[in-house]
């Protein structure tokens, strides 16, 4: 996410500053996206090959605070820097680190106001798929720049194929698994035609295109779950 103007943006940041919103966030992913407890881990596995004791790493998304948990608690040695520009998520991040929090610094904004680095390190999970194409491959980006050479990146967001035939269908799937996780029918029927109506999803090959655009090599995919795709790659 950088720093912008465009209503897209402030609308989702809007959304996720609401303290209700933000005080319910850590049910939502549980019940929408498939192996998110799974996902945290073969993150933190991604993130550790070949990375330093010490190191230091970069979080945009961060709001909430579960993510940052999960490394945290996986690398008791590394340090981060969690990124969000909802003020709100970032409140219940702190809640949700505790005694983490230490080894956390947290930033209100987006990835331009993250500290230059070099980052060891970085993770961008849930996020990209609320930023057009032309700001997400900016964002995509501003984190290589911030990363030491052939340091790891993970990214994970709704991505799936989007052709008028498939589109629709992959969309059910979304709202189908909602509900068999234990979501309420009507919320989940809300939720899939807010992700139709107005998030920018892109398919998976186009967002792979995004992260060698932005600079990344090795894009290699490891997450495949519903309406959901997790890559890593190399700054």
């Amino acid at each position: 996410m950088s720093r912008s103007d465009q209503p897209e943006t402030l609308d989702f940041v809007a959304a996720f500053n609401d303290p209700q919103a933000a005080a319910l966030y850590a049910d939502g992913p549980r019940r929408f996206v498939p192996g998110y407890e799974a996902l945290h881990r073969m993150t933190a596995i991604l993130l550790g090959e070949g990375t330093p004791a010490d190191a230091r790493v970069l979080v945009l998304g961060a709001g909430g605070g579960l993510e940052l948990r999960a490394l945290a608690e996986a690398h008791p040695t590394w340090s981060f820097v969690g990124v969000d520009p909802a003020r709100e998520m970032l409140t219940q991040a702190e809640r949700t680190l505790g005694p983490l929090l230490d080894r956390v610094t947290l930033v209100h904004g987006f990835v331009d106001d993250a500290p230059c680095g070099p980052f060891d390190a970085a993770t961008c999970l849930l996020t990209l798929h609320f930023l057009e194409p032309n700001e997400r491959t900016a964002t995509v980006r501003a984190i290589h720049q911030r990363l030491k050479h052939a340091a790891p990146f993970v990214a994970a967001h709704g991505s799936f194929p989007q052709s008028e035939d498939e589109r629709p269908r992959w969309l059910d799937r979304y709202e189908s698994y909602a509900v068999a996780s234990g979501s309420d029918r009507e919320q989940a029927r809300k939720a899939r035609t807010a992700v139709g109506a107005h998030l920018p999803t892109l398919s998976p090959e186009q967002d792979a295109d995004i992260l060698r655009a932005g600079g990344f090599s090795d894009v290699a995919l490891f997450f495949a779950a519903f309406t959901w795709r997790g890559w890593v790659a190399r700054a």
